[in-house]
């Protein structure tokens, strides 16, 4: 399904979905999981398949990406999972989301300040940020957006997969509440990292 939508994805689905299961080992005794800008559903679609008891919401504002998140949905009968087609930033300011989850995931979102605004808001206290990125990528730089969301950097695991031969994942643990005023409004994130 996620190769035969146009424009979709830019590598081959098997690798991609290969990569998005080595959150797997990640995810604990999580039942709540949010995927960030989800696109074509990875690593949301792939984690629900595999652990089918998991309550997911993927977030996805490109609304032909959420299309298609819907009726991969459907096609799959799949339950407990809402696609919900807005910006992350708004998503993160909505009560019925805010601090409401175990575990976020993100899979090439965006440089990790940029993505711990937009996901840790959405992540309750003693929850997780998992974060898949390279080992290419110096996530100490984002130290400071961390601490601001409330979250604190717990790991950077080595996590190589077809899809990614130098692939990491980065685990942040939410240790206090966010601030009320993050996450800002659309577009600020990614023009104005913290």
């Amino acid at each position: 399904m996620i190769e035969a939508w146009p424009g979709l994805v830019s590598a081959p689905a098997a690798e991609l979905i290969d990569d998005s299961l080595v959150l797997l080992d990640f995810l604990g005794e999580a039942t709540s999981v949010v995927d960030v800008g989800s696109g074509g559903g990875l690593p949301g679609l792939a984690l629900k398949l595999a652990r089918p008891d998991l309550r997911l919401t993927l977030v996805e504002s490109d609304q032909g990406k959420a299309a298609f998140l819907v009726q991969a949905a459907a096609r799959l009968a799949l339950s407990d999972l809402e696609v919900v087609a807005r910006p992350a930033e708004e998503v993160g300011q909505d009560r019925r989301y805010r601090e409401a989850f175990d575990v976020a995931v993100a899979r090439a979102l965006a440089p990790m300040p940029v993505l711990a605004e937009l996901c840790l808001p959405l992540v309750r206290v003693g929850g997780r940020l998992l974060a898949q990125k390279t080992e290419k990528e110096d996530v100490s730089g984002a130290t400071h957006a961390i601490e601001v969301m409330g979250g604190s950097l717990d790991t950077v695991t080595a996590a190589h997969s077809r899809a990614r031969s130098e692939g990491t994942v980065v685990v942040v643990r939410k240790v206090t509440a966010t601030p009320a005023g993050y996450p800002r409004r659309p577009g600020i994130p990614r023009r104005r990292p913290l």
